[in-house]
């Protein structure tokens, strides 16, 4: 018996081993009891997953993951650029409200013909064609799902589509981003990378508009998205918010700490006062 239960999870172990990083994907967001949709964008379909959806609530949050693998070392462009490391998907199971996850194109359901092709999750990963895709298949959703507000919540890379959505989707109230690149011509000067030819940069656009409220977390001990990046990019944004957490990095401790983030909520006016920010009422178009 003791023979065949092991059998039995090395089989189970070998099968998770072949998966895809899509199939993984979509497995973690099934047992957090999220639900699976295709959206049609512009030229591309997004897949989105969605909990709390209710007739008449107020506020709406959508989160976007991070840019998860563009590249498989130095040189070599992943296939399927799917997030190995869910963590958006994470931050949104955190949150009890209504909330979709919207996916970017290409990612959790990858194609080798066009539209998908590399630049989209290299070079480009902020164009245009990449943000203008993820306002179409926004606004098709909001139009079968109504909403009074929409917050835009990032992480990562996702926080600077998040930041380049915004002024895009009507009835958007706030724009969260986590340990996002605002400035990625600053951060990849930083590290030494090439600059993302193709790709917007949020902290050279014109400025959103000033009902749209700005929350930007980083964390002091951040290596990837160093403070520096955020402060950049808000120095031409002076209507943006940069909450800084000083024993934060990019990846400590913002899942296990999202339910007192999260706008609204007395913790993450308390944090935004600790630091320096002001804790103006944020309150009915954050949370339901």
């Amino acid at each position: 018996m003791a023979g065949g239960r092991l059998v039995a999870l090395v089989a189970a172990l070998a099968l998770a081993a072949c998966a895809t990083p899509s199939e993984r994907f979509e497995r973690r967001a099934t047992a957090l009891g999220l639900t699976s949709i295709l959206l049609p964008g512009e030229g591309f379909d997004h897949r989105a997953y969605s909990a709390g959806l209710r007739q008449g609530s107020a506020a709406l949050h959508v989160y976007i993951e991070h840019d998860g693998t563009p590249w498989i070392g130095l040189d070599r462009v992943a296939a399927d650029p799917t997030p190995r490391t869910p963590f958006a998907l994470e931050l949104m199971a955190k949150d009890s409200g209504p909330r979709l996850l919207l996916g970017r194109p290409c990612h959790f359901e990858p194609r080798p013909d066009p539209p998908c092709n590399p630049l989209l999750w290299t070079h480009g990963r902020y164009s245009s064609a990449v943000v203008t895709s993820m306002v179409a298949a926004l606004s098709g959703f909001l139009m079968a799902h109504p909403h009074e507000h929409v917050v835009l919540i990032g992480y990562s890379g996702g926080g600077t589509l998040a930041w380049l959505m915004a002024a895009q989707i009507p009835g958007t109230t706030g724009v969260v981003t986590i340990a996002a690149n605002l400035d990625i011509d600053e951060w990849a000067r930083i590290h030494g990378y090439s600059q993302l030819a193709g790709s917007l940069n949020p902290a050279r656009a014109p400025p959103l508009a000033p009902a749209i409220d700005q929350r930007h977390y980083v964390g002091g001990r951040d290596a990837n998205v160093p403070p520096s990046v955020v402060r950049s990019f808000a120095r031409r944004h002076p209507e943006a918010r940069v909450i800084e957490i000083a024993e934060f990095d990019h990846l400590c401790c913002w899942i296990e700490r999202w339910p007192q983030l999260l706008p609204g909520t007395p913790d993450a006016a308390k944090a935004e006062d600790d630091r320096g920010g002001t804790a103006s009422a944020l309150a009915a178009p954050w949370r339901q």
